[in-house]
């Protein structure tokens, strides 16, 4: 009799862990499917990020500082997705009447020039060019980049002495007299603002200015 109870207990046993595994594996899948559920959502939003470039503004005009700092800006800074600006910045006209921006012949074909140098070694990068009418430089460049929103301004840097500063500071050019347009930007820019300037050819690399650091060797 014992026996025979014992059998009849063992199925009962028997029956009841199936659905126990049943609802495991049914958690079990669930979680997975919301752990997927959510690496499909990050990766959707990691998607629409890398859509997202940057807006970097280049300060050009015709000096050899100038031009050393938009070859490292394209090769060392700008990505695929940016959107790059190149900025000339020009004293007002001394003609009466309103000069309208970027009407000068000469200006027009030097920025037509930098753009399509610009797209022949990055022509993925979408290029656009800008005019600044001022007689300061530094506050023109600083209000056109907060203008037009731009998240890094990057300038040409030349070498100036201690006594290059005295003169402009007995002239009266408290800009010049501070360190020039590049530290005033640096200064006073709501973005990050670089300063580059070329090492001797014998050294090689660059020299990086910003906020927090001076003259940065880069070798590159």
């Amino acid at each position: 009799m014992p026996k025979f109870c014992l059998n009849r207990i063992r199925p009962l046993v028997r029956v009841r862990s199936p659905p126990v595994h049943s609802k495991n594996h049914a958690n079990f899948t669930s979680s997975n499917t919301d752990h997927e559920k959510k690496k499909e959502n990050s990766g959707d939003v990691m998607k629409a990020g890398v859509m997202i470039g940057r807006k970097i503004m280049i300060v050009v005009d015709s000096s050899l500082e100038s031009k050393n700092a938009l070859q490292w800006a394209l090769t060392h800074t700008v990505q695929s997705q940016d959107m790059v600006i190149l900025l000339y910045v020009t004293k007002p006209s001394k003609q009466g009447g309103e000069c309208n921006k970027g009407t000068n012949p000469r200006v027009s074909e030097f920025l037509s020039s930098m753009k399509k140098l610009c797209q022949l070694r990055r022509p993925e990068v979408h290029i656009e060019v800008a005019v600044a009418e001022d007689k300061e430089k530094g506050p023109a460049i600083v209000e056109e980049a907060k203008k037009r929103g731009v998240a890094m301004l990057i300038l040409g840097q030349k070498k100036r002495s201690t006594a290059w500063r005295l003169i402009m500071m007995w002239a009266g050019n408290r800009i010049a007299a501070a360190g020039g347009v590049e530290e005033y930007c640096i200064q006073n820019a709501g973005c990050m603002a670089i300063a580059v300037r070329r090492k001797s050819k014998k050294v090689g690399g660059y020299l990086i200015t910003t906020k927090r650091q001076k003259d940065f060797w880069l070798l590159a």
